[in-house]
């Protein structure tokens, strides 16, 4: 929503005063403000900030006023009102000089800068003011508060009275209501005969007034809460009412809402309640509560003291607190804290050293909320001013903080977009990526997605996977930066909005608009400066397929008008198509081929929208569809938040009449001062057929009367677009509720397209917390986009001596970084807790082929586990079984418990396998299954929870599989946990398991490039490999020789499985797969085929291991000649054709003449014979590199049997 930006920084006061500023407050237009201190008032320019005009208080006067306290300005700037410590009220009157300036921007020579165009002096030239005291008003009695009302300045003082005085003709227009002739109930439906105040000395410390609410909130001195208003339009004691908060009773401040209209009380225990007024009762209705939790801020939650100034952003969207011991906290609207300087970078220095926070005792926002202003209360009391050396200006003690916020805050129809779109006062932060990427209006397609089974421990849901990089580009932002030329004269920004594509944005200042291509790199302005400048947007902009359609009004006409642009044209009126709009326009929004404007009259109107290919230019033409009136349940139009269009309905498409229709515009979503209201159409009647008319002369169907949906409601997205395989996400409807998190309206289908039961619901709400602030929803992909800040620290880079006096040290740079989360496991939950087990089985296999789908199954099944496994009370109807039962019907089940269990203590196991099965059944059902990696995750559980003999049982089946599978990584991490077991053996399981990230999917950390061999001793494999957990091992002599015998035992036993594989594979003569086992898990060959020669290694079929050996390594098969048949001797040498096939290069005497009696080739025959067949040598699975021995231990036993086979031929052939 809104995030802090790059370091605050410090004005330049030019005066030779030495007081300190104690207040700061800007106009209503935000265009200046004024800055008090204690017998000062001076007027400052905003863009850029330079000191206007200054009026210092004689001593004389000053000694009679008292210190100057606060300030109001009159509506119009023209007229400030500053109140004094002696009850005296000031009225400075601020006359324009006309054409004259302070401050006006130099351009080079020849350059074509705005010298020409309209309002060039009063957009780019700071102006030259005067302030002139007009009038003094003695109260009498100490002012407690300023408020400025419409015409009139109410002033509140300590003996209890409330003064309303005009800005003109003060003399006679003053009057004085006692707040003890008040009377005060818990609503308005009461008797007149309230309850009064009742204390002489109660007066009122804080107050502002809602104009959306027709009264004012109020903080008692004694810290008791309420609201006043008028029961009529005459402000007198008589028509006064109060309301009081009756669980307040320790306020301190007060600010007001008037979108929302909500009233924020600070409280002295450091939280701000938040009360809105019931439209029915009149009685004040808590709303929320903004305070830190011990959870986030463990250190200081409970210290920060009373709360001191609360501040609305201008749009209203968010809050800003400070408090009496310092501090900075924004929130949201509804709850969602975005910012607070009281933990993290601003709260320490880089070497850990805690900063006194900074205690601010006045605070303004400036235009479009880009800016506050603060006045550093440190600064104030134990700073003074010192005169910089390079510099004749003074150190003032006000900063400027910088900010950027999200585009759905001043242009919520945003909300149909899938990018996040962020605007600064000079430039756009955009989440697209490379536009040239982005061809189709989803840029989701996936490249290459990484598994994301293996995850660290669950901080949260945010997804950091590399494989959604094309989804979610990366964590930087695609900065564009505003064209100087229109940014100069038509500041501040106040509209952006960007396409569907994400390859074009556009932005709306003060005059005129402007647009982007992220294609061409190009800025697209108006030609006729003129133009530009007699445009003013009112009701935001959108875009629909190349076209920029937005709602202004025609300074020169004085007429609201709809406007229509093509992107790809000249930006000129001669090619818009221009609607004249009967009212003001306060909201658009575009659905498909419909346009949705919301009036001032608090009508809403519908038009549709149509290209027409005209020449090289096409145009698009709008004509009005519909009218609807909502001035019955719209109290005020600036209540509304925003207007949306939308297919949502009560009802799905398979229970309407006619289905086609649920494509259409079937509903309005009308957010009003966060109370979300849908006005569907009324198909009750006889429906209207699309052969009837054209579908602009079709008679469409009037709207139902409003429902309301939801309250407390920030942000509303809907998708424009259908997809029937994942209907449940792309016709839902998805809310953010700040502090509540989010809330999704979600369709339920009834399965293979039965007819849904009568007393089921079509819709349900499902509210789910996330753990950032939501921008855009991904809908197909279950993904929810945001942002957040960060901050780095640059203290080191000073001195101590001078870390006083860098902003840099005091606070660190702030930086905003894109983040995402997924939402489709809490949806999943929200279902099964509501026993929708059907719905979420639809919805879950619909969104099965996404790549992080099993992390939603381990997120959800992780959640569940902690809060019920961890909760101090009994749980009547767990939900962990039903969890796990959902699991099942996936084929990740596996997986999915074996990885939420090693990322979870060790002492919720048992809670989690009591619902998901005994774990050695798992195993052996991943044996079953073959999935052996898996298997080796569930051996680790298995070695936690039962005795050693239990995991030595599942290891040595394991083992085995692992050996007659190949899988030679996994065997080689066997062979060290039976080891790990035979050392560290125990009758009872270990107190603690291993919470051991695994390094892949086998469960077990790979050890590459290294063999084992056999004949080490234990304590060289324990020094070689570590571990998958910390054995204790028995102390002293005798302990030492009982690890020896039982590392003996073990080996012995590990040998024996290796015995038995290598007798296996020989037996059936398959001599590759000898080769690689013992290439892999180092086992000695040589010493092994010694012993084995009379047993295992002894051929009886010559002719079938022939074949064997011939099959194993794809040799061709020995083939007989016409000539060896007539002569079969030649030269007193006998030739076979298996010589010939072979060996073409070398005679048969080097086989016959091999030493077979000894089993054991030397080693350059081996390598010469390695030669010839290194075809076959080339398909042997090797790892990394062994030495020469082992190719010898490997090819050694080969050349014995092939010299055999040939003897055995030789004898065959006579």
């Amino acid at each position: 929503m809104y995030f802090l930006s790059g370091w605050p920084r410090r004005l330049l006061c030019p005066l030779e005063s030495l007081e300190q500023p104690l207040h700061i407050q800007t106009d209503p237009q935000r265009a200046f403000f004024a800055v008090l201190s204690p017998s000062q008032l001076s007027v400052w320019y905003c863009r850029p900030s330079v000191l206007i005009v200054s009026y210092k208080e004689l001593s004389k006067a000053a000694s009679q006023f008292g210190p100057y306290k606060q300030a109001e300005w009159r509506p119009d700037s023209a007229m400030i009102a500053v109140s004094t410590a002696n009850g005296y009220i000031l009225f400075f009157e601020i006359p324009s000089t006309r054409d004259k300036y302070l401050y006006e921007p130099m351009y080079p020579k020849g350059s074509p800068h705005l010298k020409g165009t309209p309002h060039y002096k009063e957009d780019q030239c700071a102006p030259s003011l005067s302030l002139e005291m007009k009038k003094v008003l003695d109260l009498q009695a100490s002012i407690t508060s300023l408020q400025s009302m419409l015409e009139d300045l109410l002033v509140a003082t300590a003996d209890g009275f409330l003064h309303l005085v005009h800005w003109d003709g003060m003399t006679n227009g003053r009057k004085a209501i006692n707040l003890c002739t008040v009377p005060f109930s818990v609503d308005l439906q009461s008797s007149r005969a309230g309850s009064f105040l009742g204390f002489e000395d109660v007066y009122i410390r804080d107050m502002e007034y809602c104009a959306t609410l027709d009264g004012f909130a109020v903080v008692f001195n004694d810290g008791r809460v309420g609201f006043i208003t008028p029961m009529s339009s005459r402000l007198t004691a008589e028509q006064l009412h109060g309301v009081w908060a009756q669980d307040v009773i320790d306020g301190t401040c007060v600010a007001v809402n008037n979108k929302y209209r909500l009233m924020a009380f600070g409280c002295a225990n450091g939280s701000v309640q938040v009360y809105t007024v019931d439209t029915t009762t009149g009685a004040m209705q808590f709303s929320h509560k903004l305070e830190l939790t011990p959870k986030q801020y463990p250190d200081i939650w409970n210290k920060t003291g009373p709360v001191k100034l609360i501040r609305w952003s201008p749009d209203s969207c968010v809050v800003m607190v400070t408090w009496e011991y310092g501090g900075l906290s924004l929130w949201s609207v509804f709850g969602a804290q975005l910012i607070c300087t009281l933990g993290g970078d601003f709260a320490y220095q880089s070497d850990g050293a805690k900063k006194d926070p900074l205690k601010i005792s006045s605070m303004t926002w400036g235009s479009e909320g880009y800016h506050l202003w603060v006045i550093d209360g440190n600064s104030s009391s134990n700073m003074k001013p010192e005169r910089d050396t390079y510099n004749e200006a003074r150190q003032f003690g006000i900063l400027q903080f910088h900010f950027i916020k999200s585009a759905l805050t001043v242009n919520p129809c945003m909300s149909n977009q899938e990018q996040v779109l962020l605007q600064g006062e000079d430039r756009l932060y955009l989440n697209c990526g490379d536009a040239a990427q982005a061809q189709s209006p989803r840029n989701t397609s996936l490249s290459e997605p990484k598994p994301t089974r293996e995850r660290g421990p669950f901080s949260d849901g945010s997804l950091d996977s590399q494989g959604l990089s094309t989804l979610l580009g990366h964590r930087h932002w695609h900065v564009v930066q505003i064209h100087s030329t229109y940014l100069e004269s038509n500041w501040p920004i106040r509209f952006s909005a960007i396409d569907k594509l994400g390859q074009n944005v556009a932005v709306v200042g003060k005059f005129g608009f402007a647009h982007y291509s992220l294609l061409t790199k190009k800025w697209k302005l108006f030609g006729n400066i003129t133009q530009e400048q007699n445009m003013m947007v009112t009701g935001g902009l959108a875009w629909w397929n190349d076209f920029i359609v937005l709602a202004c009004y025609n300074l020169n006409d004085r007429q609201e008008e709809l406007r229509i642009y093509l992107r790809t044209s000249n930006l000129d009126n001669a090619f818009a198509h221009i609607t004249k709009v009967q009212a003001d326009t306060l909201l658009l929004s575009v659905f498909r081929d419909m346009v949705i404007l919301f009036r001032a009259d608090c009508s809403i109107c519908l038009y549709s929208i149509e290209r027409r290919p005209e020449g090289l230019n096409p145009t698009a033409s709008i004509q009005v569809l519909q009218e609807v009136s909502m001035s019955r349940y719209i109290p005020h139009p600036f209540l509304v938040v925003s207007v949306t269009l939308t297919s949502v309905r009560t009802e799905t498409g398979i229970t309407l009449k006619m289905p086609q229709q649920a494509c259409e515009a079937e509903s309005i979503m009308l957010n009003l001062a966060g109370q979300l209201i849908m006005l569907q159409r009324d198909r009750s009647g006889p429906q209207i057929r699309d052969k009837d008319n054209t579908p602009n002369q079709r008679k469409h169907l009037p709207f139902c009367a409003p429902v309301v949906l939801a309250q407390s409601v920030e942000n509303v997205w809907t998708a424009s677009r259908i997809n029937k395989q994942k209907r449940h996400l792309l016709e839902a409807l998805w809310l953010s509720c700040g502090g509540a998190g989010m809330k999704v309206w979600l369709p339920l289908f009834p399965r293979d397209h039965r007819k849904p039961h009568s007393f089921l619901s079509r819709r349900i709400m499902l509210p789910f917390h996330i753990n950032i602030y939501p921008l855009a929803v991904l809908f197909e992909d279950a993904l929810v986009l945001g942002a957040v800040n960060d901050t780095v620290l640059y203290d080191c880079l000073y001195t101590q001596t001078s870390a006083r006096e860098h902003l840099e040290v005091l606070f660190p740079f702030s930086i905003v970084e894109r983040t995402s989360q997924i939402y489709l496991h809490h949806i999943l939950r929200q279902l099964l807790v509501r026993n929708l087990g059907e719905q979420a089985l639809l919805l879950a296999h619909s969104c099965a082929t996404l790549p992080y789908f099993p992390h939603v199954l381990e997120l959800m099944l992780h959640e569940v586990l902690e809060e019920e496994a961890t909760s101090r009370e009994p749980i009547p109807d767990p939900l962990l079984p039903t969890v796990a039962k959902f699991i099942t019907e996936f084929p990740l089940f596996l997986q999915t418990v074996v990885h939420c269990a090693r990322k979870t203590e060790y002492a919720l196991w048992n809670y989690l396998f009591a619902a998901v099965g005994n774990p050695k059944d798992l195993f052996e059902e991943c044996l079953m299954a073959q999935d052996l990696d898996t298997a080796a995750s569930y051996l680790i559980i298995l070695q936690n929870m039962e005795v050693p003999a239990v995991s030595r049982q599942h290891a040595t089946l394991l083992f085995n599989t692992a050996l007659e599978q190949g899988k030679w990584d996994l065997c080689r991490h066997m062979i060290r946990f039976l080891k790990a077991i035979g050392s560290g053996e125990t009758e009872t399981p270990p107190a603690t398991p291993t919470t051991q990230e695994p390094s892949s999917s086998s469960g077990f950390e790979f050890f590459r490039h290294r063999s084992i061999s056999l004949s080490q001793s234990a304590e060289n494999l324990h020094s070689k490999f570590n571990l998958t957990k910390t054995l204790s091992m028995p102390s002293g002599p005798s302990g030492k020789r009982c690890s020896k015998d039982s590392d003996c035992a073990e080996n012995m036993y590990i040998d024996m499985m290796l015995w038995r594989h290598a007798r296996r594979l020989l037996e059936e003569i398959k001599l590759k797969d000898l080769g690689c086992f013992a290439a892999q898990l180092g086992f000695e060959l040589i010493g092994w085929l010694c012993k084995e020669r009379a047993r295992a290694a002894r051929v009886e079929d010559f002719v079938f291991a022939l074949k064997k050996l011939h099959k194993d390594f794809r040799w061709p098969l020995p083939v007989i000649p016409a000539s060896s048949l007539t002569s079969p001797f030649k030269n007193g040498k006998y030739k076979t054709a298996v010589g010939e096939q072979l060996l073409k290069s070398q005679s048969v005497d080097t086989f016959v003449n091999m030493e077979t009696d000894t089993g054991v080739s030397n080693t350059p025959r081996s390598r010469s014979w390695l030669g010839a067949i290194s075809s076959s040598q080339r398909e042997i699975d090797t790892v990394s590199s062994h030495g020469p021995h082992m190719q010898d231990a490997f090819l050694s036993p080969l050349l014995s049997k092939v010299s055999f086979s040939l003897m055995f031929l030789s004898v065959f052939y006579r």
